[in-house]
Protein backbone atom coordinates (compact mmCIF):
# COMPACT_ATOMS: atom_id res chain seq x y z
CA UNK A 1 0.00 0.00 0.00
CA UNK A 2 2.58 1.99 0.45
CA UNK A 3 4.13 1.97 -2.34
CA UNK A 4 0.79 2.44 -4.62
CA UNK A 5 0.66 5.68 -2.21
CA UNK A 6 4.37 6.66 -3.18
CA UNK A 7 3.56 5.90 -7.00
CA UNK A 8 0.39 7.65 -6.74
CA UNK A 9 2.12 10.70 -5.68
CA UNK A 10 4.92 11.10 -7.65
CA UNK A 11 2.36 10.67 -10.83
CA UNK A 12 0.47 13.62 -9.10
CA UNK A 13 3.66 15.60 -9.01
CA UNK A 14 4.45 14.98 -12.45
CA UNK A 15 1.13 15.87 -13.49
CA UNK A 16 1.28 19.27 -11.99
CA UNK A 17 4.75 19.83 -12.99
CA UNK A 18 3.23 18.99 -16.98
CA UNK A 19 0.78 21.47 -16.64
CA UNK A 20 2.65 24.09 -15.11
CA UNK A 21 5.02 23.70 -17.70
CA UNK A 22 2.25 23.81 -20.57
CA UNK A 23 0.62 26.90 -19.15
CA UNK A 24 1.28 30.12 -21.08
CA UNK A 25 3.93 32.82 -19.54
CA UNK A 26 2.36 36.11 -18.88
CA UNK A 27 4.21 39.35 -19.22
CA UNK A 28 4.22 42.42 -16.84
CA UNK A 29 1.15 44.59 -17.15
CA UNK A 30 1.52 47.86 -19.36
CA UNK A 31 2.15 51.07 -18.54
CA UNK A 32 -0.42 53.49 -18.10
CA UNK A 33 -1.35 56.10 -20.85
CA UNK A 34 0.42 59.39 -19.95
CA UNK A 35 -2.32 62.30 -19.35
CA UNK A 36 -3.23 64.67 -22.37
CA UNK A 37 -1.86 68.00 -22.29
CA UNK A 38 -3.88 71.17 -23.26
CA UNK A 39 -3.05 73.80 -26.50
CA UNK A 40 -1.71 76.53 -25.13
CA UNK A 41 -4.64 79.59 -25.28
CA UNK A 42 -3.99 82.18 -27.57
CA UNK A 43 -3.46 85.69 -25.83
CA UNK A 44 -7.21 87.94 -26.40
CA UNK A 45 -6.72 90.40 -29.01
CA UNK A 46 -5.28 94.25 -28.11
CA UNK A 47 -8.64 96.34 -27.48
CA UNK A 48 -9.16 98.82 -30.10
CA UNK A 49 -8.24 102.50 -28.99
CA UNK A 50 -11.07 104.62 -27.71
CA UNK A 51 -11.71 108.41 -29.20
CA UNK A 52 -13.10 110.52 -26.32
CA UNK A 53 -13.71 113.06 -28.39
CA UNK A 54 -13.05 115.06 -31.41
CA UNK A 55 -14.14 118.24 -31.91
CA UNK A 56 -14.33 121.61 -34.11
CA UNK A 57 -15.03 124.85 -32.53
CA UNK A 58 -16.57 126.64 -33.61
CA UNK A 59 -18.52 124.21 -36.07
CA UNK A 60 -19.63 126.91 -38.03
CA UNK A 61 -17.30 129.77 -39.33
CA UNK A 62 -17.09 132.73 -42.33
CA UNK A 63 -14.84 132.03 -44.52
CA UNK A 64 -11.13 133.06 -43.86
CA UNK A 65 -11.85 132.32 -39.95
CA UNK A 66 -10.22 129.95 -38.41
CA UNK A 67 -11.34 126.71 -36.56
CA UNK A 68 -10.16 124.80 -33.70
CA UNK A 69 -9.93 120.89 -34.20
CA UNK A 70 -9.72 119.27 -30.75
CA UNK A 71 -9.15 115.51 -29.83
CA UNK A 72 -8.16 113.10 -26.64
CA UNK A 73 -7.48 109.61 -27.80
CA UNK A 74 -6.59 106.33 -25.43
CA UNK A 75 -4.89 103.59 -26.14
CA UNK A 76 -3.60 104.65 -29.39
CA UNK A 77 -0.37 104.05 -30.78
CA UNK A 78 -0.71 106.46 -33.70
CA UNK A 79 -3.27 109.33 -34.41
CA UNK A 80 -3.66 110.91 -37.81
CA UNK A 81 -6.22 113.20 -39.38
CA UNK A 82 -7.34 113.76 -43.40
CA UNK A 83 -7.35 117.28 -45.22
CA UNK A 84 -3.62 117.25 -45.42
CA UNK A 85 -3.14 117.24 -41.29
CA UNK A 86 -1.10 113.96 -41.11
CA UNK A 87 -0.06 112.35 -38.10
CA UNK A 88 -0.99 114.59 -34.93
CA UNK A 89 0.15 111.94 -32.38
CA UNK A 90 2.70 109.10 -31.33
CA UNK A 91 2.58 106.91 -28.34
CA UNK A 92 4.60 104.02 -28.07
CA UNK A 93 3.12 102.65 -25.27
CA UNK A 94 -0.38 103.54 -26.56
CA UNK A 95 -1.27 106.09 -23.62
CA UNK A 96 -3.45 109.22 -23.93
CA UNK A 97 -2.72 111.29 -27.37
CA UNK A 98 -4.59 114.64 -27.14
CA UNK A 99 -3.89 117.96 -29.31
CA UNK A 100 -5.60 120.82 -31.03
CA UNK A 101 -5.21 122.53 -34.41
CA UNK A 102 -6.04 125.38 -36.39
CA UNK A 103 -7.74 124.88 -39.33
CA UNK A 104 -8.92 127.47 -41.96
CA UNK A 105 -11.09 126.17 -44.70
CA UNK A 106 -12.69 128.02 -47.73
CA UNK A 107 -15.79 125.43 -47.88
CA UNK A 108 -17.56 123.15 -45.70
CA UNK A 109 -15.13 120.25 -45.09
CA UNK A 110 -15.15 116.87 -43.15
CA UNK A 111 -12.57 115.79 -41.13
CA UNK A 112 -11.66 112.51 -40.22
CA UNK A 113 -9.46 111.56 -37.13
CA UNK A 114 -7.79 107.98 -37.52
CA UNK A 115 -6.25 106.29 -34.20
CA UNK A 116 -5.18 103.03 -34.67
CA UNK A 117 -3.03 100.03 -32.40
CA UNK A 118 -2.16 96.36 -33.43
CA UNK A 119 -5.76 95.60 -32.04
CA UNK A 120 -6.97 97.58 -35.06
CA UNK A 121 -8.66 101.38 -35.64
CA UNK A 122 -11.28 103.42 -35.00
CA UNK A 123 -12.28 106.51 -37.00
CA UNK A 124 -14.49 109.94 -35.87
CA UNK A 125 -15.49 112.83 -37.83
CA UNK A 126 -16.40 116.12 -37.50
CA UNK A 127 -17.55 118.92 -40.45
CA UNK A 128 -16.55 122.41 -40.23
CA UNK A 129 -19.60 124.31 -41.97
CA UNK A 130 -18.46 127.55 -44.20
CA UNK A 131 -20.64 130.52 -45.08
CA UNK A 132 -19.91 133.36 -46.77
CA UNK A 133 -18.39 136.60 -45.39
CA UNK A 134 -21.06 139.01 -45.32
CA UNK A 135 -20.67 141.57 -47.67
CA UNK A 136 -18.73 144.79 -46.46
CA UNK A 137 -21.80 147.83 -46.29
CA UNK A 138 -21.00 150.35 -49.27
CA UNK A 139 -19.05 153.76 -47.73
CA UNK A 140 -21.11 156.54 -46.70
CA UNK A 141 -21.42 159.03 -49.69
CA UNK A 142 -19.59 161.90 -48.71
CA UNK A 143 -21.26 164.77 -47.00
CA UNK A 144 -22.10 167.72 -49.66
CA UNK A 145 -20.64 170.77 -47.82
CA UNK A 146 -23.32 173.32 -47.49
CA UNK A 147 -22.80 176.55 -49.49
CA UNK A 148 -21.53 179.88 -48.42
CA UNK A 149 -25.00 180.91 -48.37
CA UNK A 150 -26.05 177.99 -46.26
CA UNK A 151 -23.45 178.32 -44.03
CA UNK A 152 -24.56 181.67 -43.03
CA UNK A 153 -28.01 181.47 -42.88
CA UNK A 154 -27.39 178.05 -40.77
CA UNK A 155 -25.06 180.27 -37.98
CA UNK A 156 -25.24 183.61 -37.97
CA UNK A 157 -28.37 184.83 -36.26
CA UNK A 158 -30.53 188.49 -36.82
CA UNK A 159 -30.07 191.04 -33.88
CA UNK A 160 -32.64 193.71 -33.24
CA UNK A 161 -32.78 197.49 -32.34
CA UNK A 162 -35.58 199.84 -30.52
CA UNK A 163 -37.69 201.90 -32.02
CA UNK A 164 -36.22 205.07 -33.77
CA UNK A 165 -32.90 203.52 -32.77
CA UNK A 166 -29.35 202.37 -34.10
CA UNK A 167 -27.42 201.52 -30.90
CA UNK A 168 -26.12 197.67 -30.03
CA UNK A 169 -28.40 196.96 -27.66
CA UNK A 170 -27.44 194.05 -24.65
CA UNK A 171 -28.86 191.39 -26.37
CA UNK A 172 -27.66 192.27 -29.98
CA UNK A 173 -23.86 192.70 -27.99
CA UNK A 174 -24.68 189.12 -26.81
CA UNK A 175 -25.69 187.85 -30.41
CA UNK A 176 -23.07 189.58 -32.49
CA UNK A 177 -19.98 187.86 -30.61
CA UNK A 178 -21.55 184.43 -30.88
CA UNK A 179 -21.91 185.71 -34.77
CA UNK A 180 -18.25 186.88 -34.61
CA UNK A 181 -17.20 183.48 -34.16
CA UNK A 182 -18.69 181.67 -36.23
CA UNK A 183 -17.97 184.52 -39.24
CA UNK A 184 -14.01 183.72 -38.29
CA UNK A 185 -14.95 180.18 -38.89
CA UNK A 186 -16.91 179.90 -42.03
CA UNK A 187 -14.71 182.93 -43.56
CA UNK A 188 -11.58 180.29 -42.97
CA UNK A 189 -13.63 177.44 -44.32
CA UNK A 190 -14.86 179.79 -47.32
CA UNK A 191 -12.20 182.11 -48.75
CA UNK A 192 -13.69 184.03 -51.02
CA UNK A 193 -17.05 184.61 -49.57
CA UNK A 194 -18.87 187.77 -48.60
CA UNK A 195 -21.30 188.50 -46.21
CA UNK A 196 -23.84 191.20 -46.35
CA UNK A 197 -25.55 193.05 -43.27
CA UNK A 198 -29.38 194.31 -44.47
CA UNK A 199 -30.34 197.14 -42.16
CA UNK A 200 -34.22 196.63 -41.89
CA UNK A 201 -36.56 198.98 -40.33
CA UNK A 202 -40.66 198.54 -39.15
CA UNK A 203 -42.91 200.30 -41.39
CA UNK A 204 -43.50 203.39 -39.25
CA UNK A 205 -42.19 206.54 -40.77
CA UNK A 206 -41.25 207.33 -44.40
CA UNK A 207 -39.69 205.07 -46.93
CA UNK A 208 -36.82 207.28 -47.17
CA UNK A 209 -36.09 207.95 -43.48
CA UNK A 210 -36.69 204.23 -43.38
CA UNK A 211 -33.68 203.48 -45.46
CA UNK A 212 -31.58 205.47 -43.30
CA UNK A 213 -32.61 204.25 -40.38
CA UNK A 214 -31.63 200.79 -41.54
CA UNK A 215 -27.99 201.85 -42.90
CA UNK A 216 -27.20 202.74 -39.58
CA UNK A 217 -28.30 200.22 -38.54
CA UNK A 218 -26.15 197.77 -40.42
CA UNK A 219 -23.00 199.99 -40.57
CA UNK A 220 -23.39 199.55 -36.16
CA UNK A 221 -23.52 195.80 -36.62
CA UNK A 222 -20.99 195.51 -38.78
CA UNK A 223 -18.35 197.93 -37.05
CA UNK A 224 -19.32 196.19 -33.96
CA UNK A 225 -17.97 192.45 -35.53
CA UNK A 226 -14.91 194.80 -37.07
CA UNK A 227 -13.92 195.23 -33.46
CA UNK A 228 -14.16 191.48 -32.86
CA UNK A 229 -11.92 190.78 -35.59
CA UNK A 230 -14.06 189.96 -38.35
CA UNK A 231 -12.23 190.81 -41.37
CA UNK A 232 -13.75 194.32 -42.91
CA UNK A 233 -13.51 193.33 -45.91
CA UNK A 234 -15.52 190.47 -45.90
CA UNK A 235 -18.58 192.68 -45.05
CA UNK A 236 -20.45 194.90 -46.41
CA UNK A 237 -23.77 196.93 -45.56
CA UNK A 238 -27.10 197.55 -47.50
CA UNK A 239 -30.24 199.03 -46.25
CA UNK A 240 -33.99 197.85 -47.02
CA UNK A 241 -35.94 200.16 -44.85
CA UNK A 242 -39.21 198.81 -44.34
CA UNK A 243 -38.85 197.64 -48.06
CA UNK A 244 -38.95 193.79 -46.94
CA UNK A 245 -40.83 193.42 -43.51
CA UNK A 246 -40.24 189.87 -41.72
CA UNK A 247 -43.84 190.59 -40.26
CA UNK A 248 -46.66 192.12 -41.77
CA UNK A 249 -49.06 192.57 -38.50
CA UNK A 250 -49.92 195.82 -37.48
CA UNK A 251 -48.55 195.55 -33.43
CA UNK A 252 -45.38 196.23 -31.80
CA UNK A 253 -44.65 192.80 -31.55
CA UNK A 254 -44.27 192.50 -35.41
CA UNK A 255 -42.78 195.60 -35.59
CA UNK A 256 -39.95 194.55 -33.21
CA UNK A 257 -38.99 191.57 -35.93
CA UNK A 258 -38.69 194.51 -38.89
CA UNK A 259 -36.00 196.64 -36.64
CA UNK A 260 -33.17 193.98 -37.12
CA UNK A 261 -30.07 193.78 -39.31
CA UNK A 262 -29.97 190.39 -41.30
CA UNK A 263 -26.92 188.52 -42.56
CA UNK A 264 -26.71 186.88 -46.06
CA UNK A 265 -23.81 185.42 -47.72
CA UNK A 266 -22.92 185.47 -51.36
Amino acid sequence: MTTQKASALAVALCLSFFAAGCKKKVGAPPPPPAPKQEAPKAPPPAAKPIVKFFTAEPSTIERGQASSLKWEVAGANSVSINQGLGVVGNSASGGVISGNRSVFPSSTTTYTLTATNSGGSVTESVTVNVTAPQAAPPPPAPAVKATFGEAIAREIQDVYFDFDKSDIREDARNVLTQNSDKLKTIFRDYPNGTVTIEGHADERGSAEYNLGLGDRRAIAAKDFLVQLGVPADRLRTLSYGKERPQCTENNESCWQKNRRAHFTGQ
